[in-house]
């Protein structure tokens, strides 16, 4: 059972910058491919940013792209999401999630029943 918590988030001015951190429990961390989905008000949850075990590996929605960054620190079990030139559609709930399988197509890394394990959510607010 990997247990993901997340930190960061808050208030933030839109064109601002934010940063989102997840911390898993699991020493197996390194195998696991990491993604950041988020669910705004009255939206359904959607795919953000994914990165492969080793880092190496980087995918990101449409809506996102040259914005946010995703990156890992795997000798602290860490998944970091770098938000910047934040937009008022920005604002949501953000969710790290986990999933390892043997390998993944784009559409399967962007799928939300990919990943088995989810974080608890942490807000963020584009303010004008």
């Amino acid at each position: 059972q990997v247990q993901l918590i997340q930190s960061g988030g808050g208030l933030v001015q839109a064109g601002g910058s934010l940063r989102v951190s997840c911390v898993a429990s699991e020493r197996t961390f390194s195998t696991y491919r990491m993604a950041w989905f988020r669910q705004g008000p009255g939206k359904d949850r959607e795919f953000v940013a994914t990165i492969n075990w080793a880092g190496g590996s980087t995918y990101y929605a449409h809506s996102v792209k040259g914005r946010f960054t995703i990156s890992r620190d795997n000798a602290k079990n860490t998944v970091y999401l770098q938000l910047d030139s934040l937009e008022h559609g920005d604002k949501a709930v953000y969710y790290c999630a986990a999933a390892r399988a043997p390998s993944y197509t784009q559409e399967t890394m962007a799928a939300l029943t990919t990943y088995r394990y989810w974080g608890q959510g942490t807000q963020v607010t584009v303010s004008s």
